[in-house]
């Protein structure tokens, strides 16, 4: 609930007046960014020289965020090592973890830092003000004094440290014969992220394009470090580095939604602003002792003058399959809004799905798998990204040529109108639904610097896009797009031609950095190889040391009566009056309508769920019987905000019961609400499936897996915790037959023999389209105005679903879950690990506590345990309703050391002895995450799935009621069933191959990617 009772917007008005000075901040204009339903108040702090932007507006879900310009001057990684680091405990707040004690104790709706390749984020939102100011004070003593300072283990867990690992049977009495035997290798959290990160082919890529297009400028660098170059950063200069930039003159605050800005810029000037920092202490130290004050400024941020890389070749060891050419086009300066918006629409229209001209003409040479575009804009100087996926040998020059061929083509007969229209008018829908994944605050202030950080007087230019988008429609009328299009592809002496060339992982960095470390290790002395055990050995007392009450206390905190009554919702309908039965959901929407049908997939075999989502995949890329497919991907962009058709398995009350639903969703505007009712239709009516193109339907499939094969690489704790769940459950048996391992099995299978199984393929599909769209076993959802629900039932009638035959029904036979323990190989230096089961099969009831037994597992045992000391990126428990209990670890860089914690975790909880205002703190977390503000189409789908699912309608009130109500002694009983939960649940993991050859835990070993 808001905890204001003045109109934020009024009373920002009243105090923020233009030329006059607020708590030592100088107000130096007002606008109003109708986008938002705000205003904004851009300030600067006349002492320090801190920027503020306040953004007055009536959401409650408030934020606050402090950012720095950070722009790299190397590949070490320091401006991402100084993130995680400066967050490890400060001087007012001198615990070793207060990020995660925030977690685990505030009603935080988004808490975290983000490294970029010019700046560094640091944002938290909450609905509870004083919580605001809690995390405020937190983060602010955090970057402004650190405890980096006086604590080097903090730079040694955080960034890298030296082990040395004996082998095992190895005379382990310290003399310096046995150390000899020793393996020397690097950890550390950011090290090994980072390992995890540049196992993705597509993000080597994006680094060697922007080092090829911005040689002489920080973009030319890997801002969160490059896993070769971070041992290189030495603790001083890590020091020095946070001291140059951790400054308010150097700083960027946002202020958001319902708030008190009095306060807030009260508490600002007079806590932080106004006040010495240990940065500046540092920096006052370094000009006494003589240094030249301009050695010490931040490190700048240049423009780079136009070069043209007209090719280089990077290697990286990784599977054939990850092949890839990106031509990269800087499109101009990040103070061109118009520009840079327009270039986005133009390469989406060309480029944003297979029916696109340009990705058309690339497909159809045959030079690769897929193709995809992105636009990078929050960089001084924007680019586009045209990336090749799984690309044959040696096609980059020929990739270049067909696309400037093609877009040459586009530039003398002109780029088509409707594609343009069309992709202008689905960006206004996404901007009117302000769906933005995070805290709206949050994503706002990300926004606001990908112009402010480049120019003080462009606090707000990010965030005024209704002129733009207004003025490019006016553009539509004359050849604006295909002088762009000339400029940017055809006349660009800025741009750069890179192909990622697949070797084998003998060649590759994990080889290299062994053989450094073993020539390391020789030229260590007998006393060094001592001193890296020692540092070690203190590394580990640091980290096992329990935080004094004292320090604890030095934490705000919030207790259970800060927290409000539970969010009331409207009640979930079934309205059985209209022609489906339909889920009615009246959530305001700001003038949008959902609706949504779910199809029973009982009917359908389980050797052909595999088929389904190929069904899913395809509609929409193929004709219809009304329109050729570009027809109707211009028709479905300009005329829907989406229509996705995708599977749902529901999990039954029945521990053995499964239903899985294909779901078509879509949403569009009020004023398209005729849309919403046949555009759905027609696809899944008419698709021509039986006359389904060969090249259209490969390359779509090709693009599954190339899809699949990502996923696989960059999160792959998902994957594994699928796979592990469907070593237990019958329902996780059947998302990995529609969406797992099993079914990329299925089509790596269909890919190689796709000529023979072609005709089967189209036969197939086109019978599920006829058993599967029809109304017995169809449910209907609705979220929108009384209005647009009797409009959307007059256009769509009983959309055009026949009753069906019955033929097939009821074929659904899933068969009998095992553990295959099963460890997939993939192209990395690190591993993702999972461990899961369905509790009920254990007898056990999963209420409320465990939400909160599962909070304290994750952010205080398996944190310290798999986090702090493992190295691993992250890690967890999930207690998911009452049908899931599951451990998963995240870009960790061994397997067995978290097993053996997991197995440790019961016994933890069952002596665990958190004081009380601690306790209360993970039960504030716990309730403040369920109450989280939820926009209309996530809700919505929750409250289908609990309906769908055989949920008690009251099981989210009775849950968060046990969270209220849970105790120290109530979690203390749960250690056992936490130890039978961690023997019970079979593991699965998915790694690079060393990773997986050091296990000693039995796996089957699986090479998934061939």
């Amino acid at each position: 609930m808001p905890t204001t009772s003045t109109d934020p917007r009024a009373a920002a008005a009243a105090l923020l007046v233009p030329g006059t000075t607020c708590h030592g901040f100088a107000v130096e204009r007002c606008e109003t960014v109708p986008e938002l339903d705000s205003d904004a108040y851009v300030l600067r702090h006349t002492t320090s020289g801190a920027r503020l932007l306040h953004l007055a507006c009536n959401d409650e879900n408030k934020a606050f965020a402090i950012g720095f310009k950070t722009p790299p001057a190397d590949s070490t990684g320091v401006f991402h090592i100084l993130e995680h680091s400066v967050l490890c405990g400060s001087a007012k707040f001198p615990v070793k973890e207060p990020f995660v004690d925030l977690i685990k104790s505030s009603m935080q709706t988004f808490l975290n830092a983000m490294t970029y390749p010019d700046k560094t984020i640091y944002p938290v939102a909450t609905t509870n003000e004083q919580d605001l100011y809690n995390l405020m004070d937190v983060y602010l003593d955090a970057v402004f004094n650190p405890a980096i300072y006086t604590k080097p283990t903090i730079f040694e867990q955080e960034g890298w440290h030296y082990e040395l690992d004996l082998p095992e049977g190895a005379g382990g009495d310290g003399s310096a014969a046995s150390l000899r035997e020793g393996t020397l290798r690097y950890n550390g959290v950011v090290f090994n992220e980072m390992k995890g990160a540049l196992s993705d082919p597509m993000s080597v890529l994006d680094d060697a394009v922007n080092a090829a297009l911005y040689p002489d400028t920080a973009y030319a660098h890997e801002s969160g470090g490059d896993p070769r170059a971070i041992p290189a950063l030495t603790y001083e200069q890590f020091l020095d580095t946070h001291a140059r930039h951790y400054n308010p003159s150097n700083s960027y605050i946002t202020l958001y939604g319902d708030l008190d800005v009095d306060r807030a810029l009260a508490f600002l000037d007079e806590r932080y602003l106004s006040q010495p920092s240990a940065a500046s202490r540092r920096m006052d130290a370094a000009v006494a002792a003589g240094e030249d004050p301009s050695a010490l400024a931040p490190n700048p941020l240049g423009v780079q003058t136009p070069v043209t890389c007209e090719y280089k070749r990077v290697e990286m060891a990784t599977t054939p399959e990850n092949a890839l050419v990106g031509l990269g086009l800087v499109l101009g300066s990040a103070l061109d809004r118009k520009r840079t918006i327009a270039a986005d629409i133009l390469f989406e229209a060309l480029l944003g799905s297979n029916e696109a001209p340009v990705k058309k003409a690339i497909l159809a040479a045959g030079l690769g798998g897929n193709v995809v575009s992105y636009t990078a804009a929050e960089c001084l100087q924007p680019y586009e990204l045209i990336m090749l996926q799984n690309a044959q040998p040696g096609v980059a020059r020929e990739l270049r040529r067909v696309f400037q061929d093609a877009c040459r083509d586009l530039c003398e007969h002109g780029v088509p109108r409707e594609r343009l229209e069309a992709i202008i008018s689905n960006n206004e829908y996404d901007l009117r639904q302000r769906d933005y994944g995070i805290a709206d605050g949050v994503a706002i202030a990300c926004d606001a610097l990908s112009t402010w950080l480049y120019d003080d007087d462009a606090a707000t230019l990010a965030l005024k896009y209704g002129p733009v988008y207004k003025e490019l429609r006016g553009e539509l009328e004359g050849s604006y797009f295909e002088d762009l299009l000339r400029e940017l592809v055809l006349e660009n002496d800025h741009m750069a031609l890179v192909e990622l060339v697949p070797v084998d992982a003998a060649e590759g960095s994990e080889g290299a950095e062994a053989a450094e470390l073993a020539a390391k290790r020789d030229a260590m002395t007998d006393a060094e190889l001592a001193d890296v055990v020692e540092r070690t050995a203190a590394l580990r007392a640091a980290q096992e040391a329990e935080d004094t009450p004292e320090d604890k206390a030095t934490l705000p905190r919030l207790r259970v009566s800060d927290i409000g009554e539970a969010r009331p919702e409207p009640p979930l309908v079934v309205d059985t009056t209209a022609p489906i039965p339909c889920l009615r959901h009246g959530i305001p929407t700001n003038r949008l309508a959902y609706a949504m049908q779910y199809f029973d997939l009982s009917c359908v075999a389980f050797e052909d769920l595999p088929y389904v989502t190929l069904l899913c995949r395809l509609l929409k890329q193929l004709p219809t019987s009304e329109h050729s497919a570009e027809e109707l991907d211009n028709l479905l962009a300009g005329k829907l905000g989406f229509l996705s058709f995708t599977t749902e398995v529901m999990t039954q009350p029945d521990v053995d019961g499964v239903r899985p639903y294909l779901l078509v969703s879509a949403g569009a505007l009020s004023e398209k609400i005729d849309a919403l009712a046949s555009l759905p239709r027609e696809v899944w009516s008419s698709t021509l499936l039986l006359d389904a193109d060969a090249d259209r339907v490969r390359d779509v499939l090709t693009q599954i897996r190339i899809g699949l094969e990502q996923g696989f690489i960059n999160n792959g704790h998902s994957a594994a915790l699928g796979r592990a769940m469907s070593y237990t459950s019958p329902s996780a048996v059947v998302r990995e037959q529609l969406s797992g391992v099993d079914f990329y099995l299925f089509l790596r299978d269909l890919l190689e023999h796709f000529d023979e199984q072609l005709d089967n393929l189209r036969a197939k599909l086109a019978e599920l389209a006829d058993r599967i769209f029809v109304a017995d076993g169809c449910l209907a959802s609705f979220t929108g105005s009384d209005e647009d629900f009797d409009a959307y039932w007059d256009a769509a009638g009983d959309l055009g679903l026949g009753a069906g035959d019955g033929a097939g029904s009821g074929t659904l036979v899933v068969p009998e879950p095992r553990d295959r323990r099963e460890a997939f190989v993939i192209p990395s230096d690190i591993c993702f690990a999972a461990s899961a089961c369905d509790p009920r099969r254990l007898g056990i009831n999963v209420t409320g506590a465990w939400a909160v037994a599962a909070n304290a597992l994750s952010y205080d045992y398996l944190w310290n345990e798999i986090r702090v000391k493992g190295g691993a990126y992250g890690c967890g428990f999930r207690a998911a309703g009452e049908r899931q209990a599951a451990f998963y670890t995240y870009r960790d860089p061994a397997v067995d050391p978290s097993i053996e914690r997991v197995e440790r975790a019961g016994a933890w909880l069952g002596s665990f002895e958190p004081d009380e205002a601690a306790f209360e703190g993970f039960i504030v977390s716990c309730v403040s995450g369920m109450d989280a503000p939820v926009k209309p189409y996530a809700l919505t789908k929750r409250r289908n799935t609990t309906y769908l699912a055989g949920l008690d309608p009251h099981a989210r009130e009775e849950r968060r009621a046990q969270m209220l109500a849970a105790t120290p002694g109530e979690l203390r009983s749960l250690g056992a069933d936490v130890t039978r939960i961690a023997a019970a649940s079979p593991t699965c993991v998915f790694g690079g191959r060393d990773v997986i050859a050091k296990s000693n835990a039995g796996f089957n070993v699986v090479d998934l990617l061939g």
